[in-house]
């Protein structure tokens, strides 16, 4: 099998090497949360509302959408529907206020009427040296002479200065497969935060994608040898109080299940390895945007980077 990584389980192991073994190599069940669902439900209207005319994509139109979303998502995985108690008309219209809020946010930013998006949901793949990289594109904006917008919807708040980079990797990870499928470069990529109403932009280059490439090769190299050592180390952070799987970690007191016999196999196989989510944002994202955005902000280190407010 040829190996294969997603940006999702790449940002795993850069976080913690355990929480990549945890989701990779032992497979263990995170069950869903509100905010994931949520998160789900407000990418899915997104989607969906690109199919209207350019001037039936309206807010009202957009709230149209979302109960025929959500019973979709729920006739898919059936246990969503233990989040929200249906049976209750004020609290199932509640669940919708509040996926409609962030909604409703995202038309402060964008006007949806003057885009017509070149694809949704793409799934893009592209070979280096032997290693594949995929995933999901929530949104491709091409202009007339080519150039690309690569966009992505977040439901958390933007994050403080410090993080930046960190957000932006999935971004650049995408470009960099963009850049090797069709020889050209992205023009923009653009982060879309509905939590706290912000844009986060950046424009590379092809440097900086050189990099990108360096850091994916290293990272492979990294992950290899952490399988075929059997050393997945945590690296606790503010971020592990949002970790479905903190009660298990040795940093917390926590004892870890045995390492299977067949980890080396397991982790670097590439239909868990390259995993790839419709939805980037993982269960715990939500929180944890919010924890990485409570770090005091700063002016953006790079022209080439800025958060719109």
């Amino acid at each position: 099998m040829v190996p294969a990584l997603s940006p999702s389980r790449a940002a795993d192991f850069m976080q913690c090497p355990l929480l990549y073994r945890f989701r990779v190599v032992d497979r263990l069940p995170e069950p869903a949360t509100p905010a994931m669902a949520r998160g789900t439900l407000v990418h899915a209207v997104l989607e969906r509302l690109f199919d209207l005319p350019a001037g039936g994509r309206t807010r009202d139109a957009a709230g149209e959408l979302l109960p025929g979303q959500w019973t979709r998502m729920v006739d898919e995985r059936p246990e969503l529907s233990d989040l929200v108690d249906e049976a209750d008309p004020a609290r199932l219209q509640s669940w919708f206020d509040d996926a409609l809020r962030l909604i409703e946010r995202w038309f402060t930013l964008e006007d949806p009427t003057r885009l017509e998006p070149a694809e949704r949901e793409l799934y893009v793949e592209t070979e280096i040296d032997g290693l594949i990289l995929r995933g999901y594109v929530d949104r491709l904006d091409v202009a007339p002479d080519g150039r690309m917008r690569v966009v992505d919807y977040k439901t958390g708040r933007a994050p403080s200065h410090l993080f930046e980079g960190k957000a932006l990797f999935q971004m650049k990870f995408y470009a960099l497969v963009l850049w090797r499928l069709h020889g050209r470069v992205p023009t923009r990529l653009q982060l879309v935060y509905l939590g706290s109403g912000e844009l986060l932009t950046y424009e590379p280059d092809e440097h900086d994608l050189r990099a990108v490439e360096r850091k994916v090769k290293a990272l492979w190299v990294a992950i290899e040898r952490a399988a075929t050592d059997g050393d997945f180390r945590p690296r606790p952070s503010r971020l592990c109080d949002w970790c479905g799987h903190k009660q298990l970690c040795p940093a917390f007191g926590g004892v870890a299940p045995p390492i299977p016999d067949d980890a080396v196999v397991l982790a670097l196989d590439p239909r868990a390895s390259g995993a790839v989510e419709l939805v980037t944002a993982p269960p715990m994202a939500a929180g944890a945007t919010d924890a990485e955005a409570t770090a005091d902000r700063r002016a953006p280190g790079s022209p080439r980077a800025g958060v719109v407010r």
